[in-house]
């Protein structure tokens, strides 16, 4: 802790460092924000897999030459 702090009694020092930290260890909004961002565009290439696979089998299902 700072020069500034040689004034506080022990309680406040301790609250000062427990709350240091606490900002230390926080989980940010930034890091949980690139987490779902990953996990949507992982579902979204795995639904256009699919979902171009579906449409080529269907494609390949309908046969101009069946009529």
């Amino acid at each position: 802790l700072g020069k500034q702090d040689y004034k506080k009694t022990r309680p406040m020092l301790r609250a000062t460092r427990l709350k240091a930290e606490a900002k230390k260890t926080a989980v940010g909004v930034k890091e949980v924000g690139l987490v779902l961002a990953a996990i949507l565009v992982f579902l979204l290439a795995f639904y256009a897999f699919f979902y171009l696979n579906i449409s080529n089998e269907v494609d390949l299902d309908l046969d101009p030459d069946e009529n």
